[in-house]
C-alpha cells in the first residue's frame, strides 16, 4: 500500500508540471484554442505597466528659468586700496653747531617759506667775517705793487734787449769789445728773470684775493647757517629745537610737511597695470568719514615691487582746507576704458567642478553650457559680470540640478536691463 502511495504522488507531480511547463503543447496535441492564451499574454500585468511607467519617467526633461541677457557698455574702474600721503615731508637739520638762543615754535603751527624756524648763537662767526675781509682788502691792495713791478720789470728788460743788440753790432764792426758783449748779455738776462719774478709776484697777489675771497664766503655762509629756514610752506610736525639747547651739524631743528596738494598712494596689481593713465580721473573714499575726494594720476611706476608684484600709482589731490591727513586708508577708483559686461542676479552664479566661478548657458538646442565669469561689481539690482557673449541665456533657477552637456526644458523669464 505504501509503494502505491508513493507512486500516484509521482504520477501527479509529473503531470501538474507538464500541465504547467508545456500547456500550449498539451492543448494543441488534444486539438484545444490556444488565442485565449495568445490574447492573456498580450494584455500586460500590472507589473510589466509599473515599468513601463518607470521607463516614461526616465526621459522626461529637467525644468529651468531661463533669462536672456545682452551685453552692455560699462564704464570700469581700477579699484585699489591705499593712503594718503604728505606732497613732503622734510626733517630740516642744523649745519653747524651752536646754541640755540630763539623761542620754539610748538608742532602743528603753519609756517610759510623762508620762515626762521631756529636761530642759532653767531659766537665768534662775526669777527671771524672781519677777519677775513681785512685780509681780503689786504691781498687787493698788493695786486696795484705787483702789477708795477711786473711793468718795471719788463722795461729793464726792453733796455737791457736794446744794449744787447747795440754791443752785438758794435763788435762785429770792431768798436766794442767781447767782455761789453758779454755784460750786455748778462744784463739782458737779469731783465728776464726780474720780469718772471714780478710776474710770480703778482700771480701770488692774485692768488691772496681768490684765498681771501673763499675766506669772506665761508664766514658768511657759517653766519648764514646760523638762521634755519622753513625750506617750503607746510605745516610743523613736531617742535622745533628748544630755546639754550646745543645743535650739532645734523641735529634736528623740526620736522614739516605740506598736506597742499596732498598725494593718495595705492599699489596697482600687474593684470590692471595696462589700464591705468597718466592724467585719468580718479576718486577716493577716505576712511573714517573722511569723505570722498576727486583728483588725477601724476604718476605711476614703470618698476614692479619685487615682492609683491604691483606698481606704484599717486593721484594728487587739493587740499586747499587741510582736511584730509596724511596715513588716512583711502579706497581708490581710477577711471578706465569701458567694457562689454551683464547684469546677473547673485543667485544665478555657480561653481563647475573645478571650482571656477561662472553661470550655466541654455544653447539653441537646449544643452547646458557652462561660461566662466568675473565680478565687475555688485549694485542693488545684481551684479555685473564680463566673459559672457553678447547676448547669453542665462539659466537662474535649477542651474545646480543640471551640469554641462545635459539637454533642458528652458522656461523663459522677462527681463528688462
Amino acid at each position: 500500500m505504501r509503494i502505491f502511495s508513493i507512486l500516484a504522488a509521482i504520477v501527479v507531480t509529473v503531470i501538474l508540471a507538464m500541465s504547467i511547463l508545456a500547456r500550449p503543447a498539451l492543448v494543441a496535441l488534444f486539438g484545444g484554442d490556444t488565442s485565449a492564451e495568445t490574447v492573456a499574454e498580450a494584455v500586460p500585468s500590472d507589473e510589466d505597466t509599473d515599468a513601463a511607467d518607470a521607463t516614461a519617467d526616465s526621459t522626461v526633461l529637467v525644468k529651468v528659468m531661463v533669462r536672456k541677457l545682452t551685453g552692455q557698455e560699462v564704464d570700469s574702474a581700477v579699484i585699489l586700496r591705499g593712503q594718503t600721503q604728505a606732497a613732503r615731508q622734510v626733517d630740516v637739520r642744523s649745519e653747524t653747531s651752536a646754541i640755540v638762543i630763539s623761542e620754539p615754535l610748538r608742532k602743528g603751527a603753519q609756517v610759510e617759506k623762508g620762515d626762521a624756524l631756529c636761530v642759532l648763537d653767531p659766537g665768534t662767526r662775526g669777527a671771524a667775517l672781519e677777519e677775513a675781509r681785512a685780509r681780503l682788502s689786504e691781498a687787493q691792495s698788493r695786486v696795484p705793487e705787483a702789477e708795477a713791478r711786473v711793468q718795471e720789470a719788463k722795461a729793464r728788460l726792453e733796455e737791457a734787449e736794446i744794449n744787447q743788440n747795440a754791443a752785438a753790432r758794435l763788435i762785429q764792426d770792431g768798436f766794442a769789445s767781447q767782455t761789453r758783449v758779454a755784460g750786455a748779455d748778462a744784463a739782458s738776462a737779469a731783465a728776464r728773470a726780474g720780469v718772471s719774478s714780478a710776474t710770480s709776484g703778482l700771480s701770488a697777489a692774485k692768488s691772496g684775493i681768490e684765498a681771501a675771497t673763499a675766506a669772506v664766503a665761508s664766514a658768511e655762509k657759517e653766519i648764514e647757517r646760523l638762521t634755519i629756514l622753513a625750506p617750503f610752506s607746510g605745516l610743523l610736525e613736531s617742535d622745533t629745537a628748544e630755546l639754550g639747547s646745543l645743535l650739532q651739524p645734523g641735529a634736528l631743528c623740526s620736522t614739516i610737511i605740506q598736506l597742499d596738494p596732498i598725494k593718495l598712494v595705492g599699489f596697482v596689481p600687474e593684470t590692471e597695470v595696462n589700464r591705468v593713465k597718466i592724467g585719468a580721473q580718479a576718486g577716493a573714499r577716505l576712511a573714517a568719514g573722511g569723505g570722498e575726494v576727486v583728483g588725477k594720476v601724476t604718476f605711476l611706476s614703470r618698476s614692479a615691487d619685487p615682492e609683491t608684484r604691483t606698481f606704484r600709482v599717486e593721484i594728487e589731490v587739493p587740499n586747499a582746507d587741510l582736511a584730509i591727513r596724511d596715513g588716512q586708508t583711502a579706497e581708490i577708483g581710477i577711471a578706465a576704458a569701458g567694457v562689454q559686461a551683464h547684469i546677473i542676479p547673485q543667485s544665478a552664479m555657480t561653481l563647475n567642478d573645478e571650482g571656477a566661478l561662472g553661470v550655466r548657458l541654455v544653447g539653441d538646442d537646449n544643452v547646458v553650457s557652462f561660461a566662466p565669469i568675473s565680478i565687475m561689481r555688485d549694485t542693488m539690482d545684481g551684479v555685473w559680470v564680463t566673459g559672457l557673449p553678447q547676448i547669453a541665456d542665462v539659466i537662474v533657477t535649477g542651474q545646480e540640478y543640471v551640469t554641462a552637456g545635459v539637454t533642458v526644458a528652458p522656461t523663459w523669464e522677462e527681463f528688462t536691463q
